[in-house]
């Protein structure tokens, strides 16, 4: 057992996180303390552990996503139609009668919510991840500039609405603190009939052991296009982890009684590593349906399984992305995600600062783990989802939900389908006793 020096330790240079978020870290030089003999690297005692320097409080800033949109009729600029909406194959919003399609600016680089996470100090929101406001409406009325007739919108499902009497369709683009627009959204790239696709084999691989009321009733051709909810959060961030971690030293093998035991020597050490982090676009449901993770009700876990998306290519909002589409939109503001958006930054950091440890061959437990975020970003936005729900009602009255998902960009399939016990009780039990025959026939053979 013993404290070594660390201050030589290796310096992981910045680089990408394997999948979205991106983060990178930065190594903190420690101050020299009194080396001990035979320093191995990778360990510092206790009091080498330099806490980062806390950042000043500063204010949170808006930046404003929907200057110059406009509710009402959004019209072709070319022919004035208002059958507007998303041509998969280009990612582009496209003119139902004219054919016209219109380019899809960048959000991100638009509102210039796309710099450095390592510059950010403070808070910096789009205007669309604001505060929900509980008295605002959820039910909205427009007057149709067409006909003077009054549209109603749902925000809870659309926003979107046609007109019962000239049937052109009114848009909501301006943002109103209930939520329901977002600073951008990122539109499907895969068509339906590619994850009705995705969707059969999943569950054609699974039907051995699906219940045959779900194998009787299921249909793909039921899934639905879906925009869900997230805030993508950009992350400027300090760790601090202290711990201890063990190096062996000799493995050799002692006797007891009739058994040959393997034995370990390690030394014991006292480990702290000391980092900046920078998370660039942290994906963070926003919907508190989805972040309800009761695995008795329902498996909405499976949604985080088909990330990640690709939201640097996140386009400006337009309510015409949601034609043909539904949506959820958010309900729990930055202050109830912001625990969320910490535990997952923490996962990043201890991900990352396994890079630094491979002198402890028997592992680090962290004992202390401390994370000052500097600087952090919220931008909200819909990404798309294809999505197969099935409700079981199960023989004891109690009920689940069933989700098949599918990334509506990348195609990334995950879900869960009810499960046959009686089957499954009676497979494994086969199996169990084949392995015991097998067994005692080894057992006759070498007696």
């Amino acid at each position: 057992m013993g404290d070594v020096d660390d201050s030589h330790r290796v310096q992981p240079s910045p680089q990408a996180w394997p999948y979205p978020p991106q983060a990178w870290l930065q190594a903190q030089q420690y101050p020299p303390p009194a080396p001990p003999a035979a320093a191995p690297p990778g360990a510092v005692p206790p009091a080498a552990v330099v806490p980062s320097a806390a950042a000043p409080p500063a204010g949170q800033r808006v930046v404003q996503t929907d200057a110059g949109s406009k509710d009402g009729l959004a019209k072709c600029p070319r022919c004035g139609a208002t059958e507007i909406r998303l041509n998969i194959a280009t990612g582009n919003l496209r003119c139902g009668f004219c054919r016209f399609e219109q380019q899809s600016l960048n959000a991100l680089q638009t509102y210039h919510l796309d710099g450095d996470p390592s510059d950010l100090v403070g808070t910096v929101v789009g205007s669309g991840s604001s505060d929900i406001v509980p008295s605002v409406a959820e039910v909205l009325t427009f007057k149709c500039s067409a006909c003077g007739a009054e549209v109603v919108i749902d925000t809870n499902s659309s926003t979107q609405a046609r007109c019962h009497w000239c049937r052109n369709t009114l848009s909501m683009n301006q943002q109103v603190p209930n939520g329901a627009v977002p600073d951008m959204i990122l539109p499907f790239k895969l068509p339906k009939e590619t994850a009705v696709g995705s969707i059969n084999r999943f569950v054609k691989k699974r039907r051995g052991f699906a219940h045959p009321r779900f194998t009787k009733e299921f249909s793909a051709d039921n899934v639905m296009g879906v925009y869900l909810p997230y805030m993508v959060v950009d992350v400027n961030a300090q760790v601090s982890l202290s711990g201890q971690g063990e190096h062996q030293t000799r493995s050799y093998t002692v006797k007891e009684g009739d058994n040959a035991v393997r034995r370990y020597d390690a030394d014991l050490y006292n480990v702290g590593r000391n980092f900046d982090l920078y998370i660039d676009d942290l994906t963070v449901e926003s919907s508190s349906e989805r972040l309800d993770q009761n695995v008795m009700v329902n498996s909405n876990n499976i949604i985080n399984a088909i990330m990640p998306f690709d939201v640097q290519n996140s386009v400006c909002y337009d309510s015409n992305y949601l034609a043909g589409f539904s949506s959820e939109k958010r309900d729990s503001n930055v202050d109830v995600l912001s625990p969320v958006m910490v535990a997952q930054s923490q996962d990043i950091a201890r991900y990352h600062a396994n890079d630094t440890l491979q002198f402890y061959d028997r592992g680090v437990r962290w004992d202390n783990e401390q994370i000052n975020v500097v600087g952090q970003r919220w931008v909200s936005a819909y990404l798309p989802v294809w999505l197969y729900s099935y409700h079981q009602r199960k023989s004891s009255g109690s009920s689940f939900v069933h989700y098949v998902a599918v990334n509506g960009r990348t195609g990334e399939t995950m879900g869960s389908v009810p499960i046959n016990h009686v089957k499954l009780l009676l497979v494994s039990s086969v199996v169990e006793v084949l392995a015991i025959i097998a067994l005692l026939l080894v057992l006759l053979v070498v007696g």
